[in-house]
């Protein structure tokens, strides 16, 4: 069995239209990726969640919620003086979202201040993967976000594997240059690079996708599976020179397109730490994520998913 360490952070969502009908739930980029993978790479891998939450009942509520999918909390922080943080989404006619955040002072963005943090850079030594996002360091003050790089780097020279989701959000960040030059560091480590064709454009003014890809070949990346959306993803494997485009099947009727990505990342990386063939494990973050978008919210139930099995 592999095992996934996942750094991030998880909220409050609050989902309907305001002053109408609102759903809670709670999502986060990092752990919708973590609650897919544990549902469907079944015994194969070993998921851990690496955050921080309050002592409040909303935090008692999650942990015993992430526990019920499988994924191991023990190295959840608790911060009796933080509580977890919020964001509300809106939907269009056509699923695409708009979001609202109330996260300043969220237990997660204070993660690595925690007395117990030793504890977790201890964990993380023994892991075979290390997965976090563009929001991972985002959220993070600027020291800590450091900090953790140099814990990465550490980790990527003693043989810990790194997988990282670019996905950058604009408002996170201080301008693009920080959020620049804080990727080229993450990007120098990175062993399997999980990114979106429309975020790599913002973010660096990318004119096509040959332009990404040679960037992040520059960058150090070993490996990258570009996201296009319903027209699929291209993998390219830039050691080998391997290059592979993975065509999807649209989904007719979009209802939410939130955490899609996190959904296509969670299937690709049960492949991927099974040793299947990027091909293989590209189609099945296809099939995750097509499935998850067809429902609301960003962790959607588990009856809705538990025709999807890909430990075969």
């Amino acid at each position: 069995m592999k095992r996934i360490a996942i750094i991030g952070e998880c909220m409050i969502e609050l989902n309907g239209s305001p002053f109408g009908d609102m759903r809670q739930s709670y999502g986060g980029d990092s752990l919708n990726t973590a609650v897919y993978l544990a549902r469907t790479a079944g015994e194969t891998v070993a998921v851990d969640y690496i955050s921080a939450l309050g002592c409040d009942a909303l935090s008692e509520g999650m942990l015993a919620r992430w526990q019920e999918e499988g994924v191991n909390t023990d190295h959840v922080l608790r911060d009796p003086l933080h509580q977890p943080g919020l964001y509300l989404i809106q939907l269009d006619d056509q699923g695409e979202r708009t979001f609202l955040y109330w996260r300043d002072q969220s237990a997660a963005k204070n993660m690595m201040q925690h007395p117990q943090f030793p504890e977790i850079e201890t964990h993380l030594r023994t892991v075979d993967m290390v997965y976090l996002s563009g929001i991972s360091l985002a959220i993070l003050p600027a020291a800590d976000r450091q900090k953790l790089i140099d814990l990465l780097k550490e980790l990527s020279a003693n043989n810990v594997q790194i997988a990282f989701d670019s996905n950058y959000r604009p408002a996170l960040w201080k301008d693009a240059t920080e959020a620049q030059q804080c990727y080229q560091q993450i990007f120098a480590m990175t062993d399997i690079a999980l990114v979106t064709n429309d975020d790599e454009r913002t973010l660096w003014c990318d004119v096509d996708d040959e332009m990404t890809l040679n960037r992040l070949q520059t960058s150090g990346v070993k490996q990258a599976v570009l996201k296009m959306g319903a027209e699929g993803c291209l993998y390219q494997h830039f050691e080998q020179e391997k290059r592979e485009w993975i065509t999807t099947t649209p989904v007719e009727h979009v209802v939410d397109t939130t955490s899609a990505g996190d959904a296509f990342n969670a299937g690709f990386l049960a492949g991927y730490l099974s040793d299947k063939p990027p091909g293989t494990s590209a189609l099945q973050g296809h099939q995750l994520a097509g499935t998850i978008i067809q429902h609301k919210g960003a962790v959607i139930s588990a009856e809705a998913t538990k025709h999807i099995n890909f430990n075969t």
